[in-house]
């Protein structure tokens, strides 16, 4: 087991808390990929098709603020934590809308009790370890570099978008069964992920990095805050050109 950890160099550790921060930060790039990931989620499980159900998993992004509040908690920056569940708690909205929009578009004809939709109703302790394991398989791969490739995978089998998007088609059907199910059924994978990478980020010692995460933090805040400032900039001079012509 020490081997396991002791060869992870200080630099990937580095790198990997930056891409975490940078990866959980509440950009409209972010939203932008739930968005997509949901809208496939949603009508993949309508039309019970599970390749379009396991493209969806592969674009989306919620994977990373659990993966950044796990790190929060174990370098005990209530910011980043804070950052985190934010970002967390906005995904999960943005989901909740698109995919009972979708089903109030698309779901008048189609079987509202099919296999796959009802496979992410019924939480159980099975769930619950395979996201460990994909929690684990993450927060590992993320700190080395070359297992890279492996993340793909793991975010397949933690499954965390399907379950938001049943949640999202059993409030659009007012199936509260079917609805709270599903959100257990995320929570339940949520816990297992935040968990495990605690333990694993706990092992990896990033607590020496607690520095590293704040300042990390600070500056994608910071970031973000001067993004915001020059797309109103932007968007203030292009109404002072329209009015100028129109004048």
């Amino acid at each position: 087991m020490n081997l396991l950890f002791s060869n992870i160099d200080e630099k990937d550790k580095s790198n990997a808390i930056r891409e975490l921060i940078s990866d959980a930060t509440p950009r409209p790039s972010f939203f932008f990929l739930v968005g997509l990931s949901i809208l496939m989620a949603t009508l993949g499980l309508l039309i019970n098709n599970a390749s379009i159900i396991i493209g969806s998993m592969l674009i989306a992004p919620i994977m990373s603020p659990l993966l950044s509040m796990a790190l929060g908690i174990v370098t005990a920056e209530e910011r980043v934590i804070s950052w985190s569940f934010i970002t967390l708690a906005k995904a999960i909205g943005y989901s909740l809308i698109f995919s009972i929009v979708v089903t109030w578009l698309f779901g008048a004809h189609v079987d509202l009790y099919n296999v796959e939709i009802m496979s992410r109703t019924e939480p159980s302790i099975i769930y619950l370890i395979v996201a460990i394991i994909s929690g684990v398989a993450t927060s590992y791969a993320r700190v080395k570099p070359e297992l890279n490739e492996t993340l793909p995978g793991t975010a397949i089998a933690v499954a965390l978008v399907p379950p938001i998007a049943v949640t999202g088609i059993g409030i659009a059907t007012l199936n509260w069964a079917l609805a709270t199910g599903a959100f257990q059924m995320f929570i339940l994978n949520c816990i297992g992920v935040v968990l495990s990478a605690m333990l694993m980020f706990s092992l990896m010692n990033l607590y020496s990095k607690r520095v590293l995460t704040l300042v990390a933090q600070s500056k994608e805040t910071l970031k973000l805050e001067k993004e915001k400032e020059k797309a109103k900039t932007k968007k203030e001079k292009i109404s002072n050109e329209n009015n100028t012509i129109t004048y």
